[in-house]
């Protein structure tokens, strides 16, 4: 199914108030203590503890936030316009607007698993049918995303964003480190799952960036960073 936002009203564009680094970003506190900070960080920087979390949730937003908002997707896609995220290299390869909604589409999936309590894979056909060609790309990722600006993806990680967030805040350290015992490769906390999310994001913002230097009338860049 296209994801096209004439005929996805889930995916409609909005103004995003205000980010997520506002959330995110942390002031460590001694390393005596594990509170809080009182007041809302202004150091993108320092990770720790955050307000309205528990203190390894809150630790762990930080380090997921720094990802996204300082040297992730966001920054590696920042100048590419609509043809740059269409761009196919050959028959096999993902489009960068695919890769993007393939992010949301997994941190997606893993909020209805943690979250949720469901198990893999056992979402709505309506859930599978929206979401499904980004979470396995391939020849449906390929025929159905594209024809969207930069925005609509932003858009679209920030809603999936936000949600994360807002189920963080509802959960403690018990529940993070608490292990799924029928997880495929074995016993696997949901601090482990989040992880995964937070790597995985940065594995796909690496390949996002050598897409980006190799595209058609990219200029040659000899920088090592994104």
């Amino acid at each position: 199914m296209s994801l096209k936002e004439s005929t996805s009203p889930f995916f409609a564009r909005r103004s995003f108030l205000g980010g997520t680094a506002a959330l995110a970003v942390a002031t460590l506190t001694p390393a005596a203590s594990f509170a809080a900070p009182d007041k809302a960080p202004t150091v993108p920087n320092m990770l720790g503890p955050l307000p309205g979390y528990s203190p390894q949730i809150g630790t762990f937003v930080s380090q997921l936030t720094w990802m996204r908002e300082v040297n992730g997707v966001l920054r590696a896609t920042e100048k590419l316009k609509q043809a740059d995220l269409d761009h196919l290299f050959d028959k096999n390869a993902n489009s960068i607007g695919a890769l993007m909604l393939h992010l949301a589409a997994t941190e997606t999936y893993y909020q209805m698993n943690t979250f949720d309590g469901m198990k893999w894979d056992s979402w709505s056909e309506d859930v599978k049918k929206k979401w499904d060609p980004a979470m396995n790309l391939g020849d449906e990722g390929r025929s159905t995303i594209k024809g969207h600006d930069r925005q609509y993806y932003v858009d679209i990680l920030h809603e999936v964003r936000e949600k994360t967030l807002a189920e963080f805040k509802k959960k403690d350290d018990a529940w993070f480190l608490a292990a799924d015992k029928g997880w495929p490769w074995g016993p696997t906390n949901n601090l482990c799952k989040w992880f995964h999310v937070c790597e995985h994001e940065a594995h796909h913002t690496g390949q996002i960036a050598l897409l980006s230097k190799r595209l058609p009338g990219a200029k040659s860049d000899s920088g090592s960073g994104v």
